[in-house]
């Protein structure tokens, strides 16, 4: 598989705002016909190309967008995020954050806060969190692949408190309820007397690379609340997810 020819045909695609057929890719690049289809083929294979309709029309994949994604900067997702997540610190009244996954592993990369400052809140700190603790960390691994998730399950969980799920069926299970749910909770998992809630920020349909949270103290995280604020992240994850997108283009 020469590399400028792929290159030539992703960029083909990637230009063109619509679902390209094969000829129409075959005529626009000038590739021989058989090898056109065939990296076609090839691409699609391997999730570098989608054909969302099954009428061999082709898109750029998730994977590929995905793994433009993970490319960005800090600093550049920081700069398109932080009107979006202070105006949830705002409306929530609570610290706002935005986590991304880094290899195997999932850190806290910008935080927002309430402006009210009669309002107290806790700052979840930035850096890497646990993968089987944390909100933000449980809130992507429920979306990755099976492998993945083996890898956490099968890693040291520590207890960090009493209320640290360290048990490879309970997480299991907790994996199972965040992908129905859609949100992620931590109460009480990491420190006593706080709790988190997060969102995946999905690629696609099932391709979790960030996810939003908010953290606050467990007084004022009931389970009503918790509810409460993980419905509204999940929107504001697609608010999230589509700026993201949107900025790679």
């Amino acid at each position: 598989m020469h590399i400028n020819r792929v290159l030539t045909l992703l960029e083909t695609i990637a230009v063109s705002g619509r679902p390209l057929s094969a000829p129409e890719v075959q005529r626009a690049t000038g590739l021989p016909r058989p090898t056109c289809y065939r990296l076609l083929q090839t691409l699609a294979d391997h999730g570098l190309l989608d054909d969302p309709e099954h009428q061999l029309r082709y898109v750029i994949g998730e994977r590929l967008i995905r793994l433009a994604l993970l490319g960005r900067s800090d600093v550049d997702l920081r700069q398109t995020v932080a009107p979006i997540l202070k105006d949830a610190a705002i409306g929530l009244g609570e610290a706002v954050f935005l986590s991304r996954l880094r290899h195997y592993d999932v850190e806290i990369i910008h935080v927002e806060t309430p402006t009210d400052p009669r309002r107290d809140y806790i700052h979840p700190g930035l850096g890497s969190r646990p993968m089987h603790a944390c909100s933000c960390s449980k809130a992507i691994a429920a979306f990755a692949d099976e492998n993945f998730q083996e890898r956490i399950l099968n890693g040291v969980l520590r207890p960090y408190t009493g209320q640290t799920k360290i048990s490879q069926e309970v997480l299991r299970h907790e994996f199972e309820e965040v992908r129905e749910r859609g949100y992620a909770e931590c109460v009480e998992e990491i420190e006593v007397g706080v709790s988190s809630v997060a969102a995946p920020v999905l690629v696609g349909e099932d391709l979790a690379t960030f996810s939003v949270g908010a953290t606050g103290p467990i007084r004022r995280f009931t389970d009503a609340r918790r509810s409460n604020v993980g419905m509204k992240l999940k929107k504001l994850a697609v608010r999230v997810g589509t700026a993201i997108t949107l900025s790679s283009s």
